[in-house]
């Protein structure tokens, strides 16, 4: 039996940005039941950080993040993890007053934001379609990020190592126990606090340990990628105003997503035919663009609470269980903030933000529900 101070289940982003804040302050075991880090959804997202996504809340935890991704600590990464990348969002006639509100959400966090009429949505991105029955206005936020999720998975991982913490990976945990004021998991390492960041496994976690799920909602997105046939340079980041589509150019390919939310169950998620349809159908109905032939097709987990606000906090029915989940589509960008908000809980650090309090992302008010 192994000795830690905190065991964290999940190496995803969520896990493994608060294991290397941990690290500071005792030792740490992170499990993974895969043997890849950010498998299921940290490995499988566009890796985009912009505030068109999400409530209040995620807002907020989002440009609180943005400081690590602009001025990445010092020796945490020999490459920059992230770049910026323009977003552009537009609207037909019919979804004008959803562009018109999330225009105001993000004035009160971007400055900057360009209003775009017709003329001006072709210039930043040719095959946009416009006119009548398409594209009508929009806005550019020049302040977007584009992430590498591969450097900062590794990059935690390695700072968490460097700091005397530990990654099992290929750990699927099946035991988890309450033994005098230790958490025990699988009979092979011990800790007074258990950090519950497995993704879309967080609410089959707590009811191994005996403690009440929160109501997890596992959603399934499709991403396809194709080929333009067209130089993209400088194309921004291109977003519905009605959620139902968006695309990146990336490595001379175009990232494709009908922003899908299919409910699944925690597994590997794969592509549905319908998905990967819809995904095409929406890129032709928004573009001139034809889909020809798919490149490459897949879809990950997006896992939500039911408020769709991440949650941390310790579990009010169990001592020591300290919940780190419902990040859904969300979490790269909310990862160094949520992070923030865990090693203050569970370490006893200054509460980080003056605009986002514990209560607003406890588990309490989960179950108060």
């Amino acid at each position: 039996m192994d000795s830690a101070d905190f065991i964290i289940i999940g190496g995803g982003i969520a896990g493994l940005s608060a294991g290397a804040r941990l690290a500071g302050h005792g030792k740490v075991v992170v499990l993974e039941g895969e043997e890849a880090l950010g498998y299921h959804s940290s490995g499988r997202s566009v890796s985009f950080s912009h505030y068109g996504i999400g409530n209040a809340v995620v807002r907020a935890l989002t440009h609180h993040s943005r400081p690590f991704f602009e001025a990445q600590p010092e020796g945490f990464c020999d490459t920059p993890v992230a770049a910026l990348s323009p977003s552009l969002y537009f609207a037909e006639e019919g979804a004008l007053p959803l562009l018109e509100a999330l225009e105001t959400n993000m004035a009160a966090l971007v400055d900057t934001l360009e209003p775009l009429d017709a003329g001006a949505l072709t210039r930043l991105c040719p095959v946009i379609r416009t006119g009548p029955g398409a594209a009508v206005r929009g806005f550019l936020d020049p302040t977007g990020l584009k992430l590498d999720a591969d450097a900062l998975l590794q990059s935690f991982a390695r700072q968490l190592r460097a700091r005397g913490g530990e990654i099992r990976l290929g750990h699927q945990v099946g035991k988890i126990e309450r033994n005098g004021e230790a958490w025990v998991v699988d009979d092979t390492v011990a800790a007074p606090v258990l950090v519950n960041a497995a993704g879309a496994w967080c609410d089959r976690i707590a009811a191994l340990a005996g403690v009440t799920p929160l109501g997890l909602e596992p959603k399934r997105r499709t991403i396809i990628a194709v080929d333009p046939g067209m130089d993209m340079a400088g194309w921004p980041f291109v977003h519905s105003a009605a959620g139902d589509f968006y695309m990146l150019p990336e490595a001379g390919r175009l990232l494709v997503s009908p922003v899908d939310e299919v409910a699944d169950d925690p597994c590997d998620a794969q592509p549905d035919d319908y998905d990967i349809a819809f995904a095409a159908d929406r890129l032709e109905h928004y573009t001139t663009l034809k889909v020809t032939r798919i490149a490459h097709r897949w879809a990950g987990l997006r896992t939500f609470t039911p408020d769709r606000t991440p949650t941390t906090g310790f579990a009010p029915d169990a001592p020591g269980f300290l919940w780190l989940c419902g990040q859904g589509g969300y979490g790269l960008q909310t990862g160094p903030a949520m992070a923030e908000a865990l090693e203050s809980l569970a370490a006893g650090t200054a509460w980080p933000f003056p605009d986002v309090t514990p209560a607003q992302i406890a588990p309490d008010r989960l179950l108060a529900r």
